[in-house]
């Protein structure tokens, strides 16, 4: 990923979405030539000189003070995701990297994921890859191991996989935020080949991805909550969250529950009972 390049649409389509009159300036009389705030607004607001923050935004700046990043991620209204991306994006680029580490699950981990009976759990990794996976997260969103390793993305998965893909009630949702997953995560990452080859991938085969790619927005996975609809049991309403591993970074626990006594909870018993006998690969 070219970080300039980047940098600089990345803060274009923050200023485009802001009006003067969101930010407390008097609305511009004459012809706006783009939409949102312009350069010279922003430096205003950010309580920089236009010349800098030109410099900034097509990023020819070098080691940039925090105390600037947070005055125009102020000014922009970025979230605590967007501020992180806009401060790797502003990180000085080495000459020499160490490539990616390997991303190993450790015993610890997929213990864990297998003595959550009736929870649906899984590990991501870095490119939205599922590293491990519990009985019931391969009952409710797929069988994991039946998939080629690269296949087990959901990135992959969400896009060209139609059996997954019909499982959410509202799958844009879920597409754009596995889009913000993937640009936050190149933004951290500006040279890790396999998280450009997917999504140069993902780029060339879905219209979709390509569109909301061009958008630069980013999101962490959080929390949240997901309607689903499963082939087997009907109706799942699950909960989610999200727990980063605190000595490795890149790799979340996902977890799914639902609400005690809903219909939702009758029919993933019934799903758990369907499936104790499966095999966890």
């Amino acid at each position: 990923m070219d970080k300039r390049a980047e940098l600089t649409e990345f803060l274009r389509t923050r200023r485009a979405r802001l009006q003067p009159e969101d930010v407390g300036l008097r609305p511009y009389s004459g012809r706006r030539r783009v939409p949102g705030l312009r350069r010279e607004e922003l430096a205003q607001l950010a309580g920089v000189s236009v010349d800098y923050y030109v410099r900034l935004e097509q990023g020819r700046t070098n080691n940039v003070s925090e105390e600037v990043l947070q005055a125009v991620a102020q000014a922009l209204r970025l979230d605590e995701d967007e501020r992180a991306y806009l401060r790797n994006l502003t990180k000085p680029t080495r000459s020499r990297r160490r490539p990616p580490r390997i991303e190993r699950v450790r015993p610890g981990v997929r213990r864990l994921l297998d003595m959550a009976e009736g929870v649906p759990a899984y590990l991501l990794g870095r490119r939205a890859d599922v590293l491990a996976w519990n009985r019931m997260a391969a009952a409710v969103f797929t069988d994991f191991g039946a998939l080629e390793p690269a296949r087990r993305n959901w990135g992959r998965m969400i896009f060209f996989n139609e059996d997954v893909q019909a499982l959410f009630d509202d799958w844009t949702i879920k597409a754009r935020e596995t889009v913000a997953f993937l640009r936050l995560r190149a933004g951290e990452y500006p040279d890790d080949p396999e998280l450009a080859a997917l999504v140069g991938e993902l780029s060339v085969k879905s219209e979709d991805f390509r569109r909301w790619w061009a958008d630069h927005n980013v999101k962490d996975k959080s929390n949240g909550r997901k309607v689903m609809h499963h082939p087997l049991v009907g109706e799942l309403v699950m909960d989610y969250e999200s727990l980063r591993l605190p000595d490795d970074p890149d790799q979340v626990l996902v977890t799914y529950t639902v609400e005690a006594g809903s219909p939702s909870e009758a029919n993933l018993r019934l799903l758990a009972s369907w499936n104790s006998e499966a095999p966890v690969r």
